[in-house]
């Protein structure tokens, strides 16, 4: 076999791996999970036997769980996601949304999705939204309500609601487990050893100690 049909052969592998690395497509209508079997609700809901078609209700495809915010946090961000562990009317469905209440300077901290693309839905505020591409480029600009924005998948991406009033976004998602990885705690809270992080950084061992001890999950006394 020539290089050049060996080159062909390797690229059309990688188009098929990565078509193929998404949620797979539905074989059916719908399949609301039959939950009588007593599984424990998880993202990955498929892997239930569906309900009977004729037990199928309407209120199965209705979710009233985003009307209010959520809990928010010490940075200001409210979020409630919404996959089929909640809604299991998402169930095969390849997709699962989020919504995010941010207060007046509030931030979403850097993170990013695995496994879905991110489109954004500016419902009320301003918020300086954006994310960062492979080559570290910054594509962020503020958006108000009315308008969206798309994170590509996998990629950095963050929110911060720069107006003078409370500002709701909502997010929907391309697979109905998408994932996710906070940046900051992704490097701070899971563990990885401090001489690399001193070196990665150029950070002393106290100021390392310092970002553990905010990011670090607190452990639970038994």
């Amino acid at each position: 076999m020539s290089p050049q049909l060996t080159v062909l052969f390797v690229l059309i592998y990688l188009h098929c791996h990565i078509a193929l690395g998404s949620d797979p497509d539905p074989v059916q209508d719908f399949c609301i999970p039959n939950l009588k079997v007593g599984a424990i609700l998880t993202a990955r809901l498929d892997i239930l036997p569906c309900k009977n078609a004729t037990e199928v209700v309407p209120e199965d495809f209705v979710f009233s769980g985003i009307r209010l915010p959520g809990n928010f946090s010490d940075t200001g961000l409210a979020s409630i996601p919404v996959s089929p562990a909640v809604f299991p009317g998402l169930n095969t469905l390849g997709m699962s949304f989020a919504r995010v209440d941010l207060k007046v300077g509030g931030i979403n901290p850097p993170h990013f999705h695995p496994r879905a693309t991110e489109i954004v839905h500016v419902v009320q505020g301003q918020v300086y939204s954006g994310f960062v591409d492979s080559a570290n480029r910054v594509f962020a600009k503020v958006i108000e309500g009315g308008e969206v924005m798309v994170f590509p998948r996998g990629l950095v991406h963050f929110q911060m609601n720069v107006g003078k009033s409370p500002a709701t976004i909502f997010g929907s998602f391309n697979s109905q487990n998408p994932g996710m990885q906070r940046i900051p705690s992704a490097i701070f809270g899971s563990g990885i050893d401090d001489e690399l992080l001193e070196k990665a950084f150029g950070l002393s061992s106290r100021e390392i100690g310092m970002m553990r001890r905010r990011f670090f999950p607190k452990k639970v006394k038994s």
